[in-house]
């Protein structure tokens, strides 16, 4: 038995595994839904007036200049209660969102209903300063050495730009003398932004924060339809996935070029399944659909164009060819066929950026850049710092930076013989190579000596698409909201000034829990322990 096309528009294989058909949401629900968009709305409208006095803003700030907005400036303790309120009104909202995207429900939120909820979150964060992280300046400064026509992949921004100049002073210490450990695809777009922004770091901002929007479209568009594939929820894949505040936080407010390279991680396997027909174990291959093998060698070159972008997407043709070999007759000559097409592609797209965009290829001696900074909710930098408490305990020195070196190549050493073990068991049937590609991206993140909270996102998107048990998804919310509130709206520390953020959260929660009270007044299902069917 083989499963081909069910003849729609778009061609859509889908899993043999399908949850069964929801109604829509009724009256009472639909009010509630309507709570729910208005209560995180608010709560991203708190962000976003908060952002002008605690966010990562320029060392030039604009809004200095401006009467009214530049109050929240003068009173950071102020807006940083905002920040929080918002912060905590948009993870709340997304949690009571969830109660209308649970599978299993007989009632469920439709994709679009899920979309605009989206929309209205995410469109007060398009245009103000960077939260949670001062990256964003790095990117505007590596472009601009680009532009410049110099390596940004062997000088850093003080190095190439000078301390003095506008663009590097907006950079964090830490990377001013850092080269760029991202792909040539990314920084050649950087550099078009700033052939066309000049020294405006306020318009470099708004534009390179418009290139992430456009990644974070490709995972609003492609993780419903990688869900339908399947057997998973569209509107839960796209509440775990794409309403997260992860995506929120960090890759629209922060501007985190993991946007960019998962939304054309995800778009590409989309459009390298959208003509594979779907095979069981045992069953004879169907013979290749009308322009299967096109869209393959596209959907292979969209997820090399992800990994030029940043190199994990790198990671997904392999369980892309592990798909391929499956739906042909699942031996290992098939394997290495898939394995010699997916390497093929990769080679011809990569060589020809890396020659196109005059960037050559000293990315890759770039790529152990991040490794500089040690995170400390990296489980891996952390037990290199219980190592060097113990040597100092034992009398035997601090050698803290020689552990740091030693369980990051254990812990990337760990993540390859996790994935290979994944590669090999998908191919085996043991498990769905989408399932596969998002543990795999999990460990590589997780067990880097620099994590940082979004980096998890390379791990939920996928996930959310193909893992259909409620223990994952209770699991990746939890982490999901904790992770949420883990870096500072500032993207820096408070300089000592402990009581600030003591004060802005203590107020933050007073607000929030008048916002609870009135969400209890007009949709009281919402905070109920348990939502009706």
């Amino acid at each position: 038995m083989t499963l081909g096309e069910h003849g729609t528009e778009e061609h859509v294989v889908v899993s043999p595994v399908r949850p069964p058909q929801a109604d829509p949401l009724d009256g009472p629900e639909l009010r509630a839904l309507d709570v729910v968009r208005r209560f995180g709305t608010v709560g991203a409208l708190f962000l976003a007036l908060g952002s002008l006095g605690a966010g990562a803003a320029p060392v030039l700030n604009p809004v200095q200049d401006i009467p009214v907005l530049r109050l929240f400036a003068r009173i950071p303790t102020v807006s940083l209660a905002m920040a929080f309120t918002g912060m905590a009104m948009l993870v709340l909202g997304w949690l009571m969102l969830g109660r209308f995207a649970r599978p299993g429900r007989a009632r469920l939120a439709t994709r679009a209903q899920l979309t605009r909820t989206l929309v209205m979150w995410l469109t007060p964060l398009m245009a103000i300063p960077p939260l949670f992280s001062r990256d964003v300046y790095s990117y505007l400064a590596q472009s601009e050495i680009v532009r410049r026509g110099m390596d940004p992949y062997s000088l850093g921004p003080a190095q190439a730009l000078g301390v003095a100049d506008p663009l590097t002073s907006g950079v964090s210490n830490m990377w001013r003398e850092t080269p760029a450990p991202y792909g040539p695809l990314f920084l050649k777009l950087g550099s078009w932004i700033s052939g066309i922004v000049g020294e405006d770091v306020v318009a470099g901002v708004l534009l390179q924060r418009a290139l992430e929007l456009a990644g974070v479209a490709l995972i609003i568009w492609a993780l419903p339809r990688l869900a339908r594939r399947f057997g998973v929820e569209p509107a839960t894949a796209l509440w775990l996935g794409a309403a997260n505040p992860l995506v929120l936080f960090h890759l629209v407010a922060g501007a985190h070029n993991e946007a960019l390279g998962i939304g054309l991680m995800v778009a590409g396997l989309e459009l390298g399944l959208r003509r594979l027909p779907a095979r069981v174990p045992g069953a004879v291959p169907p013979p290749l659909a009308r322009g299967e093998v096109l869209f393959i060698v596209l959907g292979a070159a969209v997820i090399t164009l992800a990994a030029a972008v940043k190199i994990n997407a790198m990671i997904a043709l392999g369980f892309f060819g592990v798909m391929i070999a499956r739906r042909w007759h699942g031996r290992v000559a098939d394997l290495l066929r898939a394995i010699a097409l997916m390497s093929g592609v990769f080679a011809v797209v990569m060589v020809s950026l890396c020659y196109a965009t005059g960037l050559g290829f000293g990315w890759v001696g770039a790529l152990g850049t991040p490794g500089l900074v040690r995170s400390w909710i990296s489980p891996t930098a952390e037990l290199a710092n219980l190592g060097g408490v113990l040597g100092i305990a034992l009398g035997m020195g601090n050698h803290t930076d020689s552990l740091v070196s030693i369980v990051q190549v254990a812990g990337t050493l760990a993540a390859g013989l996790i994935t290979l073990k994944f590669l090999w068991d998908s191919f085996r049937w043991r498990y769905r190579p989408i399932i596969g590609l998002g543990v795999s991206l999990g460990a590589f993140m997780m067990l880097h000596v620099a994590m940082q909270p979004w980096w998890l996102l390379w791990a939920v998107i996928p996930l959310a698409a193909s893992a259909g048990t409620s223990r994952f998804r209770v699991a990746a919310t939890v982490v999901s909201a904790v992770l949420a509130f883990l870096a500072p709206p500032p993207g820096s520390t408070f300089d000592g000034r402990s009581f600030v953020p003591l004060q802005a959260y203590l107020a933050g929660l007073v607000v929030v829990a008048l916002g609870l009270l009135a969400v209890r007044r007009t949709a009281p299902l919402l905070l109920a322990r348990r939502s009706y069917a």
